[in-house]
């Protein structure tokens, strides 16, 4: 049984969210998802859960305290519930994020990882995303960022349809400072005509040109050197798993081989034949 009584009809929308309770959400959504076993979850769990190394940022040391202090405010807003078991000792918390947003699978997928992460490429959310909820291709992705940009919910730093864009929540509080500048994407093959934010079609193959920079000062000298530095270390990313890959196909050939020639020789020997 849990404690969570009114509708969403009768509690006002939810536009901001503080970074405990982004990571607080993030996390008992995620569990909920790719560990139903343990969920719903304690508050020992959910806070190991939002201290974890991986697929966090920022890294955070939380306490106790804290995610109760968060869970609470979380469930001021109907986000979160406390579900009380048969025997009672050990409280455990549940999300009510279904109820209070009209995201389907995907989007609430989606969301869960900018809530956790913060901002990044389409590609890499496409990519952790998929963990909780199938998104085969990009194109799909892309579609439900449009609807959740539609709504408020995500923003984008460019035309979703260009490579080396950046989207994250909409969810950060003011004074965090979290929005994210429109970037001067332009077209490689046609330097002189500048991208529109909305709809139109765009090359496979983008580039940023120095000379579309608005500056020519030292800033924007180092605004190129970071967007370069980004774009090889999603390269560097991108090659380490496709190395990673292949070294797993390599490894099944070799134990494949390796069995057929025992297989081989075992039938070799029982032919007669000399080994």
């Amino acid at each position: 049984m849990s404690d969570f009584n009114a509708t969403a009809d009768q509690l006002p929308p939810i536009t901001v969210l503080s970074k405990s309770q982004r990571r607080v959400l993030g996390v008992l959504i995620e569990k909920g998802i790719t560990t139903p076993e343990y969920y719903p979850l304690t508050l020992k769990a959910l806070t190991t859960g939002c201290n974890q190394k991986n697929n966090r940022s920022p890294l955070t040391d939380s306490s106790e305290d804290d995610v109760s202090r968060a869970v609470d405010q979380l469930r001021d807003m109907g986000l979160a519930a406390v579900v009380h078991t048969e025997s009672g000792r050990t409280e455990r918390y549940r999300h009510y994020a279904r109820k209070r947003f009209p995201f389907n699978e995907a989007q609430l997928a989606i969301m869960t990882e900018l809530w956790l992460r913060g901002r990044q490429s389409v590609g890499d959310l496409r990519t952790r995303a998929s963990r909780m909820h199938d998104i085969p291709t990009l194109e799909q992705l892309r579609e439900e960022l449009k609807a959740l940009q539609t709504q408020g919910f995500v923003q984008a730093n460019g035309p979703l349809e260009v490579r080396g864009v950046e989207v994250d929540h909409n969810f950060y509080k003011p004074e965090e400072g979290k929005t994210l500048a429109m970037g001067n994407w332009t077209i490689a093959n046609d330097d002189t005509k500048p991208l529109s934010t909305g709809s139109g079609v765009f090359s496979k193959n983008m580039s940023i040109p120095m000379e579309r920079f608005p500056n020519s000062s030292a800033d924007t000298s180092e605004a190129i050197s970071e967007t370069r530095a980004a774009m090889l270390e999603r390269m560097l990313v991108s090659m380490q798993m496709a190395n990673s890959e292949l070294s797993g196909r390599l490894a099944m050939t070799e134990l494949a081989l390796a069995q057929l020639t025992d297989r081989f020789e075992a039938l070799r020997r029982e032919l007669g034949a000399s080994v």
